[in-house]
């Protein structure tokens, strides 16, 4: 099936109403979804460092202002 949506004439509340719309669908399917094999692969390397301490956890507050002042 070929989906064709008119994104250039969608404003910017009409795509997030259609990322929602599809990702409620994709939640109720969740258990039927295979993660591809490289997000294992990331999620232990992640692991690890927090492991070996090379990496370490924040809070989500902290996160999204770094997200910020990076992008800003």
């Amino acid at each position: 099936m070929e989906l064709n949506l008119p994104l250039e004439k969608m404003s910017i509340e009409d795509k997030i109403q259609a990322m929602e719309i599809l990702w409620e669908d994709l939640s109720k399917k969740a258990e039927s979804i295979s993660s591809p094999y490289w997000h294992k692969e990331i999620l232990e390397e992640r692991e690890k460092a927090v492991k070996d301490g090379t990496e370490k956890f924040i809070d989500w507050n902290t996160a999204k202002k770094q997200i910020n002042d990076e992008i800003s």
